[in-house]
């Protein structure tokens, strides 16, 4: 272990006799932040920790440092077009801000060393320990609480972990990944109340979805102070993985209904 990461980690032990680096360490989803300066925070851990570590595995000899970013770096919502690796950056977050910064010093640290640096930008991963709104939302499923989504036709891009793992393993090994920029996706977006149906089929229970307009849930969760969790639920957030095809050719070899299926067969099973 290295300890904390922050601009004076030591990593040179880490990086003897290493090619690549897979770096996926980043301070992210503080629930109840307590920093005086948020963004300060998020910048020491995952835009100073980050620089720190590629220019020691420059020096240590590494051929290739991937960076697990976030598709926070594009923005948070889309309007009637996906995101693509081209679209300008507009991060509205301390996280997403830090993540930006990052990959930018990353760019520059590669282009001075000549170490090979590939970034993937993914949205909501979902797989086997699953937190944050995701793991609600099987709670709910799973509680048969009714949840008023069913008049909510926005489109989110997913990621199960078993797909985001492959195209790591293919960022690796690719020679023409070298110091380029994929967004990564499972290929099938889904609205709100698709996805509850999907977790509900692998439950083997029926969906409890309400008919209520989706602005009176704007409206409540904007009285409520629940104005982000709003916007994630009801907007829409899509990404073109296609780059990923047309320079890799790789392909998410796992559909969003299996990856539900893994997910739902490891909630059911951690008691």
């Amino acid at each position: 272990p290295v300890g904390d990461i922050d601009g004076n980690t030591r990593w040179d032990e880490a990086l003897k006799n290493i090619d690549c680096v897979v770096h996926l360490a980043a301070r992210v989803h503080v629930m109840n932040e307590s920093a005086s300066n948020p963004l300060e925070a998020f910048r020491r851990v995952n835009c100073d920790g980050s620089g720190k570590l590629a220019r020691d595995a420059a020096t240590a000899g590494v051929k290739r440092l991937i960076y697990l970013s976030t598709i926070k770096v594009n923005g948070e919502l889309t309007g009637g077009e996906p995101f693509t690796e081209q679209v300008n950056s507009a991060p509205s977050d301390p996280y997403g801000v830090s993540k930006w910064e990052a990959e930018n010093l990353l760019r520059q640290i590669s282009s001075e060393t000549g170490m090979e640096v590939v970034i993937i930008r993914p949205p909501l991963v979902y797989g086997p320990g699953v937190k944050g709104n995701f793991l609600t939302l099987l709670n709910a499923v799973s509680k048969g609480v009714p949840l008023p989504f069913a008049l909510v036709n926005n489109r989110r891009s997913l990621v199960a972990l078993a797909n985001l793992v492959d195209m790591i393993r293919e960022c690796v090994t690719n020679p023409m990944a070298a110091n380029e920029t994929f967004l990564v996706s499972d290929g099938e977006d889904l609205s709100t109340a698709e996805l509850i149906r999907n977790i509900a089929e692998a439950m083997g229970k029926s969906p409890r979805l309400l008919p209520l307009p989706p602005q009176w849930l704007i409206a409540g969760a904007s009285i409520a102070g629940k104005k982000a969790l709003a916007s994630r639920l009801l907007g829409s957030l899509q990404v073109d993985s296609g780059k990923a095809g047309r320079v890799l050719g790789w392909q998410p070899p796992q559909r969003v209904a299996q990856g539900i299926a893994r997910v739902v067969d490891w909630y059911e099973k951690r008691g």
